[in-house]
């Protein structure tokens, strides 16, 4: 009786399963990778954010809507450095269950005049002291172009001259 691919396949997912089983538990990938059981980041920069008067949209089909105008701002650490534009804004909805979704949009100003573009979206709930933001970032300026590639996550506060965002690179 000849041999189908199937039966090489099933032969062959068979053999790939009984050789699993019969190796230790922990393979040495798994062993490197236990030295680290977190995941490893560096400060990207800490933004700082001025906003002007609230503009509040009301009531919408995702909840209740408000936006913050950007005036200005800051962002400083080790690779980046400069001053948020004026323009922005955060667009934040008021959900029934007591958090805030956010979804910002600013153009960031390097001090040598490099445009970056950044978004993000992000999670507040002010009861249980959670303020999360996922931003991504866009630029044409080759000197600053690993931005373009990087994944970030950002912790931010509100302090008592507006929102502040210590943004991490994850590496």
């Amino acid at each position: 009786m000849p041999l189908t691919r199937r039966d090489v396949l099933k032969s062959a997912g068979a053999l790939v399963l009984a050789s699993r089983s019969a190796r230790a538990v922990t393979r040495p990938w798994q062993r490197d990778r236990k030295k680290e059981d977190r995941m490893n980041s560096r400060h990207l920069m800490t933004l700082r954010l001025a906003t002007a008067a609230t503009e509040e949209v009301g009531s919408t089909r995702h909840g209740t809507l408000s936006i913050f105008p950007v005036t200005g701002g800051s962002f400083e650490g080790d690779r980046l450095r400069g001053k948020v534009l004026p323009g922005g804004g955060d667009w934040v909805t008021a959900k029934p269950d007591g958090t805030f979704e956010l979804d910002l949009r600013v153009t960031l100003e390097t001090d040598d005049g490099a445009l970056i573009h950044m978004t993000f979206s992000g999670v507040r709930d002010d009861a249980n002291h959670y303020f999360r933001t996922l931003p991504l970032f866009e630029t044409a300026a080759m000197k600053y172009a690993f931005v373009n590639r990087l994944l970030a996550v950002g912790i931010g506060e509100i302090g008592p001259e507006g929102p502040v965002h210590t943004i991490e690179e994850i590496l």
